[in-house]
């Protein structure tokens, strides 16, 4: 059935690292966020995952794929596990990782967050009632991986073309922390100079800017920008810390191995840092990884351990794991000490974590986010004591050490917190609304 002949509407995009979202600004300027059906609600963030399983039909077998919900109930139900992917955005920098094999195919990164990229745009038509192929996108300053501004742009172009395939046929970039800084502006009554910190599951970025009815009414110019800053860290960072600390300890990055009448260390370190980062770990599931892994259970003096690390990788349980990371950094930010748990079958990993060892554990990750705020505040010239708010969304935002960072420069009087998930979105629409002015 085609769509009736409508205005083309102001949308926002923002596709995250760990969850995505996509708004609606209506011509008089309220937003309205796309809804997402699961099993037992409706929810506002897509989780941004890809799942990949083989069916078999009249003696053909096919791939299906399942993005966001509906791609973790089907991961969840399926008895024996497809090919979960995380975090696809993260690879956006890399000029050497262009694609992937899945039961014998081939498919370009483009190509795998598109399947996702289509989900979203599918779901808000249905909701909207009007096809959708312009939209406003949110890029962060740094992407993950970047270390310059050519592999900033190498990244966007990439994710053009993921928009592209997708379906879109224009998009119009805007930086993640400006967009979140029109979510907040929404709310405001008077003009004020803000630093915006957006945290992603990738990425931290952070903007300085004059923002308020006043600066809509005389027209936005360069000079409201006083200047942006950010790295390619963020809560996918403090994952990987504890994993490294909880996790990989428990499936024998300890171990050692007899060989030669010699003991060595079971398995290669490289593994336990790919087990680290959320967007490497269903890469582990190939066959060299798999004799690696077996040779390594023969020889350990822990086989025990090296047949849980198997059972992780053969059984793609990686998003049990980041859910059980993701809840105990809930847990340490409301109180001072919580349990790690992580079991599935023959594995069960426990462990009581204080928040105090917890942050010594992301110590330099914090250092390098002290670090970025203040070169932000140093290159602009611009003194802590003249900035009026500080407006802070992503769920790393809630992290007590992370706020600390803010207090001890702006007070905590100064400090809001917006939504973690869809604030970014909010606010790509609202500047696709005024562009369309």
């Amino acid at each position: 059935m085609p769509f009736p002949s409508k205005p083309v509407p102001s949308i926002g995009i923002d596709f995250g690292t760990t969850n995505s979202s996509i708004a609606l600004a209506t011509p008089e300027g309220a937003v309205e966020l796309v809804s997402f059906p699961t099993a037992t609600a409706s929810i506002e963030s897509f989780r941004s995952i890809l799942y990949l399983e083989q069916h078999k039909h009249a003696g053909r077998t096919q791939i299906k794929s399942y993005t966001g919900p509906s791609g973790i109930e089907h991961y969840l139900q399926a008895e024996h596990k497809g090919r979960l992917i995380q975090s696809l955005k993260s690879y956006l920098t890399s000029r050497t990782l262009t694609g992937t094999e899945v039961f014998g195919r081939r498919y370009s990164i483009e190509d795998l967050i598109s399947r996702i990229l289509t989900d979203l745009r599918l779901r808000a038509e249905q909701q909207f009632g009007q096809p959708i192929r312009h939209a406003t996108v949110g890029r962060p300053v740094r992407f993950v991986g970047a270390d310059s501004v050519d592999d900033d742009t190498f990244a966007q172009e990439r994710l053009r073309e993921a928009f592209t395939h997708a379906g879109f046929t224009s998009i119009d970039f805007e930086m993640e922390p400006i967009a979140a800084a029109y979510s907040y502006e929404s709310t405001l009554d008077h003009d004020e100079l803000i630093l915006i910190g957006d945290f992603g599951g990738g990425t931290s970025d952070f903007s300085l800017l004059h923002v308020g009815p006043g600066v809509r009414k005389r027209g936005r110019t360069a000079q409201d920008l006083l200047g942006n800053s950010g790295l390619g860290l963020a809560g996918d960072a403090f994952d990987a810390r504890i994993v490294r600390k909880l996790v990989s300890p428990a499936l024998g990055a300890d171990s050692l191995a007899r060989s030669l009448g010699k003991l060595l260390p079971a398995v290669p370190a490289w593994i336990y840092a790919n087990l680290e980062r959320w967007h490497y770990l269903s890469f582990l599931k190939t066959r060299n990884v798999s004799q690696i892994l077996k040779s390594a259970r023969a020889n350990a003096l822990e086989p025990e351990k090296i047949e849980a690390l198997i059972t992780l990788i053969d059984e793609d349980l990686g998003y049990q794991l980041h859910q059980a990371v993701q809840r105990l950094k809930i847990a340490l930010s409301r109180n001072e000490s919580a349990q790690f748990s992580f079991r599935d079958g023959s594995m069960d990993i426990r462990a009581e974590v204080a928040r105090s060892d917890f942050e010594s554990w992301i110590d330099e990750d914090l250092q390098s986010i002290e670090q970025c705020v203040d070169g932000l505040l140093a290159t602009t010239g611009i003194s802590a004591k003249t900035v009026d708010r500080v407006f802070l969304t992503g769920g790393t935002s809630f992290v007590p050490s992370v706020r600390r960072i803010f207090e001890s420069r702006f007070t905590a009087e100064r400090l809001r917190t917006g939504n973690e998930f869809t604030s970014v979105a909010r606010g790509l629409a609202l500047k696709a609304r005024e562009s369309a002015q």
